[in-house]
């Protein structure tokens, strides 16, 4: 199984609108993906490692998939899709890390 992470970097200029993308941006997502996507799970940052500091990622989307091609199946056909929702809850540029789960 392996898991696809989708960080949103933070910085005090970052506009992230965590109800919308956990009500419509993940709808859109999971209605997209399919029987493909197997599970997932939403991190909101509230700090970092020091009193104070801003958590490095505003956000964390994680997709569960069985494998890389079948995640690049389902993905590939609704990308632009996908990502041309972004401006509607987020000015962040989101970078992605692929993982194979292991425990």
């Amino acid at each position: 199984m392996i898991k696809v992470s989708v960080m949103y970097p933070n910085a005090t200029d970052v506009k992230f609108d965590i109800d919308y993308y956990c009500n419509t941006h993940l709808s859109i997502v999971q209605e997209c993906l399919g029987d493909a996507l197997k599970g997932g799970n939403v991190d909101y940052g509230i700090g970092g490692g020091q009193p104070g500091e801003l958590a490095p990622y505003v956000a964390i989307g994680h997709l569960m998939f069985d494998s890389v091609e079948d995640f690049q199946a389902a993905f590939g056909p609704h990308a632009e899709k996908i990502m041309g929702d972004l401006p509607n809850f987020t000015n962040a540029q989101p970078q992605i890390q692929i993982s194979e789960i292991k425990v």
